[in-house]
């Protein structure tokens, strides 16, 4: 294999070819950081993007680790790099843990170092787990959400040094795991039908019938809390006005997956990027409630 395609593979291998998955994890990260302070430091803020970059990309890896042999019999992810042989175990074992080192070193550079690599070490089990968990639990996406909820707790605790100084930490935590039990379930549709035939688990599969109106109340749940958490941390009212847009958005969303009986699995990735454009606005709506407070 010549360089260039090495290279596009390692691309594909960490999901860095996919803006929009590395996004979603960043936005939570950034509700945190202008919930927890007016004007978080650039340099802190630089930290937080090379660590979830990290972090992320070796989750992936992780997770195509586990997978690889499923991976090949499902339609959307039989071109991964592991599960098509474009790249092999070694590189991809390394290549994780040269991501995981240097998230490591991201994590140790951070103000109020000794919380954040506790929170840090904490978010290393479920994500090395996740993959296991869709041949085990009914609802795999609960077990990624709440990885997702580290991306609030570590740069709040960076900014803060403490999680027990405001309510507004957790609340947001309880909008990141609502959202990202939404979004990875609305994700997860794509796969039923290889999923049920493969036999393992998605939350999509285990709600049935019941999984639009499971993630509407999740989509509005993430509303509510952040929008509670925005209120309790004082941000200015212009904030309400991004938020009532948003709102719009996600009852859209919501209408869409009640208005396709059997779509493409393109819909989904659509929905999916939908998403990420909706937590951006939302983290835009902060940054406006936070304007002229620093």
């Amino acid at each position: 294999m010549n360089p260039a395609s090495t290279m596009a593979s390692i691309m594909a291998l960490l999901r860095w070819d996919k803006p929009s998955g590395r996004l979603i994890l960043l936005i939570p990260a950034g509700w945190a950081l202008w919930l927890a302070t007016p004007q978080p430091s650039p340099l802190l803020v630089m930290q937080i993007l090379v660590g979830g970059l990290a972090v992320s990309g070796a989750g992936c890896i992780a997770n195509d680790l586990w997978d690889r042999s499923i991976d090949r019999q499902v339609q959307r992810t039989r071109q991964r790099p592991l599960a098509s042989g474009a790249l092999g175990v070694p590189l991809a074992v390394v290549l994780m843990v040269v991501l995981l080192s240097l998230s490591l070193g991201v994590v140790l550079t951070l103000p109020h170092g000794e919380l954040c690599l506790l929170l840090a070490a904490l978010a290393l089990v479920p994500i090395l787990l996740y993959p296991g968990a869709k041949r085990l639990f009914p609802y795999p996406q609960l077990v990624l959400a709440c990885t997702w909820g580290f991306a609030v707790l570590i740069p709040w605790s960076a900014v803060r040094g403490t999680l027990m100084d405001s309510p507004v930490p957790w609340l947001a935590w309880l909008a990141t795991v609502l959202w990202s039990f939404g979004f990875d379930t609305v994700y997860a549709m794509a796969d039923q039908a290889d999923d049920r035939r493969i036999g393992i688990h998605s939350s999509a599969r285990s709600l049935g019938q019941q999984v639009v109106p499971v993630v509407a109340c999740c989509y509005g749940l993430t509303l509510a809390f952040l929008g509670l958490a925005a209120a309790v941390a004082g941000l200015q009212p212009w904030l309400w006005i991004i938020w009532l847009v948003v709102a719009v958005g996600m009852r859209r969303e919501v209408m869409l997956l009640q208005g396709r009986h059997d779509p493409p699995a393109r819909f989904y990735g659509l929905r999916f990027a939908a998403q990420v454009k909706l937590g951006s606005l939302l983290l835009l709506g902060l940054l406006v409630g936070r304007a002229g407070m620093g």
